[in-house]
């Protein structure tokens, strides 16, 4: 009978969780519901000179706002915690001496110059540069001969002759030859542990029965089997792992800082949904088994296996991204639309949050709702009904200054004025009649000058609606000062 699952999203959290992160959090997530597994968080905080209180509070946060819950781990507990590593050091201090008297791993005393001295010599003789077990069997006089010369030691694991074959829930099956994966670090001179052997120590300890991590981490798997030999782990308890394609930027490169990767943080305040970033990024690498791309949470836990990640590279694509981003929005509820809007307008200053104000913007989101992508657009479109002090902007100047633009705008002033009912069918009807069937005019060029003197910019809600929710004698007064510029 098959284990239950059990999975782990594990970061290092030494700044904002990206997409790289947040794709494998996703993908853990998804599978620990669609088995009826478990879904852990643990923090790998053991280089405190780089993971902070507060990068660790922003991941619990970016966990929570996408829906990504879990199970056990920070602010949940659990039954296998504590989930910081920094709170688990006597655990592995207790592994590491453990493996020292078995004999699988061992003290090294050379320095970090003699170190990067031999790797020099081996890049020199074309030998593959790695530790060369130089303190693999030192003599007691030996070991005296360094303490006395105060040098600290590191501990070693051994790496046996041969090599490491297991099988990849996505790749197939995978060899390392033990030859390019010398004898490894497991604990600093100071005692505090590196990755590979908390990782190793806590994936047994947790139970994990599956890790889903990405590509760029396989090449320390045989490091891991190696220390849950160490620690006496039967065969079948060793985790499945299952490495995940990168992902790539536009420039085939894998995704980074340097060709446009960005924090979550980033499409959160740039005004995302949590749910469109996690449809995104379930499509990196996985597929539905169709050809459609929008899909929600509850589909995504339904369908989501291992079997369907694929081994090459995914592309990262913001068009397509903002594309789910916008329908997601268009699917929205006016009034929950307008409480994911009311944030990023506030924000950007364009109302105060009067119930007046409200009321208004809940009144225009009905016309912008098809036309932005993102939540940060919302300002831009809806400022003109909030301004103060209108003003037409700079780039816009010229398009309502020049003659044949005033003449439209003195067209648009005479047919508006009369109108006793102030809709947008009545003010679309008098300037359709007067500037494209009496004037002539294309619809960009009648109602461009108009659109520019209403609402200050040329990109704006449509046209007719946003007049009536400006209202007449507003609508009016900026056609007449654009008149006079």
């Amino acid at each position: 009978m098959a284990k239950p699952v059990r999975v782990r999203f594990a970061p290092s959290p030494t700044g904002d969780l990206h997409v790289g992160n947040i794709r494998t959090a996703l993908f853990d997530w998804a599978y620990a519901r669609h088995t009826g597994g478990t879904f852990l968080f643990r923090i790998e905080d053991t280089d405190t000179t780089r993971v902070t209180d507060e990068y660790i509070s922003a991941a619990i946060d970016t966990l929570r706002w996408l829906g990504l819950q879990w199970d056990e781990g920070p602010e949940v507990g659990g039954e296998y915690g504590p989930y910081l590593q920094s709170q688990r050091l006597d655990i592995y201090t207790h592994w590491a001496q453990k493996f020292i008297e078995q004999k699988d791993a061992y003290h090294c005393y050379c320095t970090p110059a003699e170190l990067e001295e031999r790797r020099e010599a081996q890049r020199k003789a074309h030998v593959a540069p790695g530790y060369d077990g130089k303190c693999r069997d030192l003599t007691p006089e030996q070991v005296a001969a360094y303490k006395r010369q105060g040098r600290e030691a590191v501990i070693r694991m051994r790496m046996p002759d041969g090599s490491t074959t297991f099988v990849d829930a996505i790749r197939g099956e995978v060899s390392f030859e033990h030859t390019f994966v010398p004898d490894f670090v497991l604990a600093r001179g100071d005692g505090s542990p590196l990755y590979t052997l908390a990782v190793a120590v806590d994936d047994i300890l947790m139970k994990v029965t599956h890790v889903l991590r990405g590509e760029d981490l396989l090449s320390s798997t045989p490091r891991q089997i190696r220390v849950y030999q160490a620690m006496g782990v039967a065969l079948e308890d060793y985790p499945t792992f299952a490495h995940l394609p990168f992902v790539m930027g536009q420039d085939n490169a894998k995704l980074s800082k340097r060709n446009g990767e960005v924090s979550i943080a980033w499409y959160r305040e740039a005004g995302f949904l949590p749910e469109a970033i996690c449809n995104y990024l379930a499509l990196l690498g996985w597929s539905p088994g169709d050809d459609r791309e929008n899909i929600t949470m509850k589909e995504l836990t339904e369908l989501f296996t291992v079997e369907r990640v694929n081994s090459s590279p995914a592309r990262f694509d913001m068009k397509k991204l903002e594309a789910i981003n916008g329908d997601k929005i268009r699917a929205l509820p006016l009034d929950e639309f307008l409480t994911w809007a009311l944030p990023f307008l506030t924000r950007e200053k364009v109302i105060s949050g009067t119930p007046e104000e409200i009321a208004l913007v809940k009144s225009a989101l009905p016309i912008i709702q098809e036309r932005i992508t993102r939540f940060s657009e919302a300002p831009a479109m809806l400022k003109f009904l909030f301004v103060k002090n209108f003003t037409i902007e700079a780039d816009s100047l010229s398009k309502v200054t020049d003659s044949g633009s005033k003449d439209v705008l003195k067209r648009a002033l005479a047919e508006l004025t009369p109108l006793t009912a102030w809709t947008h069918e009545s003010i679309e009807g008098a300037l359709r009649s007067s500037l494209i069937e009496e004037m002539g005019l294309k619809p960009r060029i009648a109602f461009g000058s108009v659109r520019i003197a209403v609402t200050g910019s040329t990109i704006s809600p449509p046209l007719f609606e946003s007049m009536e929710l400006l209202g007449k004698n507003a609508s009016l007064e900026r056609i007449s000062a654009a008149l006079v510029l």
